[in-house]
């Protein structure tokens, strides 16, 4: 209902309603499911939040990059962070950053094409993609390297790669989206 204009208020992200559903939504299901504490859950929905803004800042505010994509690398860092409780903080932020660039390299490519009912379907995927990143890292603590696409070493030189991406690489797709879409 959101994607098609629902008028009902929701937390934004990034100035994105829906991209507020999806730092937030995952995040309180795993909570729940899992009974977290109250107290543990509102810091992992700050970790979401933050990890997306923290990418968005180098995606820029207006870009053919579907932010649904940054959104769910916070939720699957948050939900990292939920599950995480009794590790190291050394190896919970290995284990959250490792989420973060297993999501970027799964659907770090996907495009926006306006707010619609397809969205719905791009945050699950993007979510989806996100639990991956966590389940990979999980078990046997797999995750992609610097040099698989645009996988940098360490996640922070990643999160700045898709920025570019996003920046640079995606002006000519966004005119061409919006010349689709006005029927040029």
């Amino acid at each position: 209902a959101r994607m098609n204009g629902c008028a009902m208020p929701v937390v934004i992200n990034s100035g994105s309603g829906n991209q507020g559903l999806t730092v937030s939504m995952p995040v309180k299901v795993y909570a729940d499911i899992y009974k977290i504490p109250h107290q543990r859950m509102i810091r992992a929905l700050a970790v979401s939040n933050l990890v997306a803004i923290h990418q968005k800042k180098y995606i820029g505010s207006l870009s053919a990059y579907c932010g649904a994509v940054s959104a769910a690398c916070g939720a699957g860092a948050a939900i990292a962070y939920l599950l995480g409780e009794d590790l190291t903080r050394k190896a919970l932020y290995r284990q959250m950053a490792d989420t973060i660039t297993n999501t970027i390299a799964t659907v770090g490519g996907m495009v926006c094409d306006g707010a619609k009912s397809s969205c719905a379907a791009k945050i699950a995927s993007a979510v989806d993609a996100g639990l991956m990143g966590y389940h990979m890292y999980l078990h046997g603590g797999h995750q992609f390297v610097g040099g698989e696409g645009i996988v940098k070493k360490g996640v922070e030189k990643t999160i700045d790669s898709v920025g570019r991406l996003a920046r640079q690489g995606m002006r000519q797709t966004d005119e061409e989206i919006l010349d689709i879409m006005v029927g040029r």
